[in-house]
């Protein structure tokens, strides 16, 4: 295979494969409008009514008010950072209001105790 035609092959494909920055649509800021938690960074998309745009937001803290993970990718409350889990009584009628809302607590601080 002559290099340059191997060159023109590669290039695009490392172009895609490269980590962008910032995107229009995926690897959003806090803040930003989004559609689906998978275009944030922090991997929630938050909106506070039904009504209103969501945005990009944190995911919740140790403490904090959080949503179990939704097939809905739209969150009232966001899910837990990683490592701590959202304890929240699950509901068929919750899962799909997606008001099944809980704390975020620490399961190897729980064990250890």
């Amino acid at each position: 295979l002559p290099l340059h035609l191997l060159l023109s092959l590669l290039l695009p494909a490392l172009a895609l494969a490269a980590p962008h920055e910032r995107g229009l649509i995926f690897n959003l800021d806090t803040g930003e409008l989004c559609l689906q938690s998978a275009q944030c960074k922090s991997s929630c998309c938050q909106r506070s009514s039904g009504l209103s745009l969501a945005r990009c937001v944190p995911r919740a803290a140790e403490t904090q008010e959080c949503s179990p993970k939704s097939l809905y990718g739209v969150y009232y409350k966001c899910p837990c950072e990683s490592g701590l889990s959202c304890e929240a009584d699950r509901t068929i009628v919750g899962s799909i209001l997606n008001n099944d809302f809980g704390i975020c607590t620490d399961q190897n601080a729980k064990a250890s105790q």
